[in-house]
Formats: C-alpha cells, structure tokens, sequence
C-alpha cells in the first residue's frame, strides 16, 4: 500500500513538473530563489602593477597598441579595427587577406587625438572594413615599415534563424585587477569557446584614480587586446565611461570612451554611439544607454520605439538587449537604480518578447525569474512582479573583477524575482543552439578554475509561445 502510494504521489509531481514545462517553455517550479552560499576571498581586489606583462608595450618605435576590434556593419560583414600608435600617427591602413588566399586587400581609415585635462592621449586609428565573406578567418596587419602587427578574426555566419554562435559574457565591470586577469583567462580557456564578447559596460576605471588618469585606458587597451584583437567585443557604456568632470574643466561626457571604441550605430538609424543594434547570426542585439537621456521624446526612446518593430524574428528569433544598469536587482548596491529605466522600457521588452536582458553595474552574479510589474495604474496599486512568460530573464554579470571589489550586501529576504545571486567574479556564456533553445552558463572564478556556478536553459519567447499573450495585460 506504502509503495503504490508514494509512485502515485511521484507520477503525480512528474506530471505537474510536465505541465510546467508545457505551459512555461522552461523548467519553471514555484520555489524560492537561492542565494549562494559560496564566500570569494576578495584579497586580489587589487590593481596589478603598471609593469606587469599583461600591460607590456609592444616592441619597435611607435609599434601598434591597444588593438581591438567589434563588428562593422548591422549583419556582420563588417569590422571596425582600432589601434593606438603613441608617438607619432604612423599608417591609418589595414592589410587584410581570407585564410589559404593569394590575394591581399587594403582599408584606409583615419585617426584623432583627445586631451583629458593633463592628458594627450596617442594617435587612436578606425579603419573599417566592408563586404566580407561570412563564416571565413581572416588576418589583418596594422602598422608600418617593419613594425606591424599581426592578428586575425572570424566572420560570423550568415544570418538566420537556426544558426548556432557562442557569446561570451565577460562580465561588465572589469577593471585592471589580479581578479579581472582571473576572469579574462577563464574567458581564454573556457571549453564553451565564445566566438564574440558581450560587454556590458565599465571599462577601465580610469575615472577612480585622481584627475581621471587616462593612462588607465591606455593600459587597460593592452590587457584586454589578448581577446579583443581576435574576436568583437560589443561595446555597452556605463557609469565610469561618462568621465564628466567639469572641476576639471571636462564637460563633454563619455570622451575618452567614444574616441577610443567605434561601433556601427548609424546603420541602425542612431544618432549616437551609445545605443544602436546589430544582427549576429541568430540574434539581434540592442545596445542602450542608461546614462543617456531616455525618458519619453527622448532620441534614444524615440529611435528605440522604432527599432523594435523592426526585429524580425523569422530571421533572427534571439533577441538580447544590453544595458548597464540593471532593472531587477536585489543587492544593497544600486538597488532601485534602475527603476526609471524599467517603468519606461519594461513593457516594451515583453510586448516584444526579449529572451534576455544583460546588465552590469552591480559587482556580483544574479539571474531573475521571468517577471513583469507592468500592470501598475494609479487606481490599482498592483505593483508588485509577477511571472510572466512573455518577459525577459534579466541577468546581472557585473562581475569581472574590479578595484571597487564585490558588492556582498543583498537585501533579504531574497526577492521572489530573484532565482539565483552570488557575489563572486567570473563570466558567462550564452550557447544558442537554434531558434527554440539557447543554454546560458554563470562561471565563478574560483581557485584558479572557471566553476559552472549557475545555469539554466532558454526556450525563445518568439517561437515557443507564439500565440501566448502577456499575463500582466490582464491583471
């Protein structure tokens, strides 16, 4: 009698758990989120000495530096290929050539100069190169005479719906650190192998050294050019990029950033670097900016509600939205800081059915239920998050390893909104396997092992739920 009974009450968890999965898409149980218990020895927090090999500069006079590249164009027939020459302009032309070919080709690009109170930087060079071949390695030289440089990249393939890519998430966040050189080595060796970096925003820390030191670009362009220089990075502005400091007599915002990283934003209608989209195999990646204007009427709220309509998801079903500043958060650290952001955009991402929002900002791993709060009118005082399949997972991966260390604090209890969270460094990796199903993986630096700390398997909002309509529409 015991035994029939407990199969019985199995076959039945079994079935709800069927249901579930049916109905959501995802393994999706109505359990409290968990807060890791693992505890990361933050000792490294350091910065690494200025002579250290991860910023060596390269040998020969006016040898190029610095050299990192990010797609060119909106499908990814194009890169934008930047470098820094330091004492005098040199060549602004990229030699490139495919891989088994006889046959070499030339760019020509252009170069500018910044100052930063009492800085000069070098001579930073763009050069972009159109209509290449999808899915073809490629090397390309830099320099002149006999001191050039050589290294190489991949195209994408071609855009489409079931086209498998691997991106790398290395964090947000990152800084200059013996932790930062943890993560970017784990990136390295990781088996996953991503193919292009997501990056979510706060680079260099320049802006927490005195006087905004912009040696501290310079430095931080020769520590990520080990990865940088072979694959696209994917660039998303944050708070220490803005490098407003009118004390100093700097009143232009994000000016060392925008000199020094290029990226494709007038193919998508944009008036400004700081938000644009690109296509990339099977997804399609908006970039936004949260320390740009975006209330109602705004450019980038008005260029943004165009360019959702426009995502079509027969060609490109995954798509990502980067920003720096979370929405849905519950660390102590910037908590609520995005709350503007969320009641402007949020019911645009589950109208248009975003699989995923990638933040930084806050310097520790956390990953959301699929929630919206979107129902709230003046008279209904509903406003609290609610699941709701049609929503984005939001994922917080600001966690590279900066100066400023780990934010350890979390608000408790632990938010329904909050699946997991862990204050650790490490990156990500997002493995799109095809128009239904995505994997996303959170790798914790620990003892000099990348250790899968978190992970969960996407269903693509588009095509798992196509007739499905927002549960928070009706609340």
């Amino acid at each position: 009698m015991g035994l029939h009974w407990l199969t019985g009450v199995v076959s039945v968890i079994l079935l709800l758990a069927w249901v579930l999965i049916v109905i959501t898409g995802e393994m999706f149980f109505f359990m409290d989120g968990k807060t890791s218990t693992y505890v990361r020895n933050d000792y490294l927090s350091v910065d690494m000495p200025i002579d250290s090999d991860v910023f060596r500069v390269p040998p020969g006079y006016n040898a190029p530096q610095q050299v990192h590249i990010t797609q060119g164009d909106h499908v990814g027939k194009g890169v934008i290929i930047s470098w820094i020459t330091p004492h005098e302009p040199g060549s602004s032309t990229v030699i490139y050539w495919a891989e088994n070919s006889e046959f070499k080709w030339q760019a020509h690009g252009f170069f500018l100069t910044y100052k930063y109170f009492n800085y000069t930087s070098g001579y930073i060079h763009h050069c972009t190169i159109h209509n290449l071949e999808f899915d073809t390695n490629y090397y390309y030289e830099v320099g002149i005479g006999n001191i050039t440089r050589q290294f190489w990249f991949k195209t994408p393939p071609p855009v489409g719906p079931d086209v498998p890519y691997t991106f790398g998430l290395i964090a947000g966040d990152l800084g200059q650190t013996y932790n930062s050189n943890t993560t970017l080595t784990h990136y390295e060796q990781s088996p996953a192998k991503g193919q292009t970096v997501l990056y979510v925003g706060d680079l260099s820390y320049a802006d927490d050294y005195p006087f905004h030191n912009n040696t501290k670009w310079d430095t931080w362009g020769r520590f990520t050019e080990r990865i940088a220089a072979y694959q696209p990075w994917i660039w998303t502005a944050g708070n220490h990029e803005t490098d407003f400091a009118p004390e100093l007599g700097e009143t232009k915002p994000f000016k060392p950033f925008t000199s020094r990283y290029h990226v494709p934003y007038r193919v998508s209608n944009s008036s400004s670097p700081l938000w644009y989209t690109i296509k990339r195999a099977s997804a399609y990646i908006i970039v936004m900016s949260s320390y740009s204007a975006f209330g109602k009427y705004t450019p980038q709220y008005k260029w943004l509600e165009k360019e959702l309509p426009k995502v079509n998801r027969t060609e490109t079903p995954w798509l990502i939205v980067l920003m720096h500043s979370p929405i849905y958060n519950s660390y102590v650290t910037h908590y609520m800081e995005g709350e503007a952001v969320r009641v402007m955009y949020e019911k645009w991402f589950v109208k248009y059915r975003v699989d995923v929002v990638f933040a930084g900002h806050v310097h520790g791993y956390e990953r959301s239920e699929r929630v919206s709060n979107i129902a709230y009118n003046i008279g209904n005082w509903l406003c609290r998050p609610i699941n709701d399949q049609s929503a984005p997972v939001y994922i917080t991966i600001g966690d590279g390893g900066n100066v400023e260390g780990l934010a350890t604090a979390m608000t408790e209890p632990q938010p329904s909104y909050s699946a997991y969270r862990e204050a650790s460094f490490g990156h990500g990796i997002l493995n799109i396997k095809n128009r239904t199903h995505a994997h996303f993986s959170w790798n914790r630096n620990q003892d000099g092992y990348a250790v899968v700390a978190d992970s969960i398997w996407l269903c693509n909002r588009y095509w798992s739920h196509p007739e499905e309509t927002s549960l928070a529409a009706f609340r």
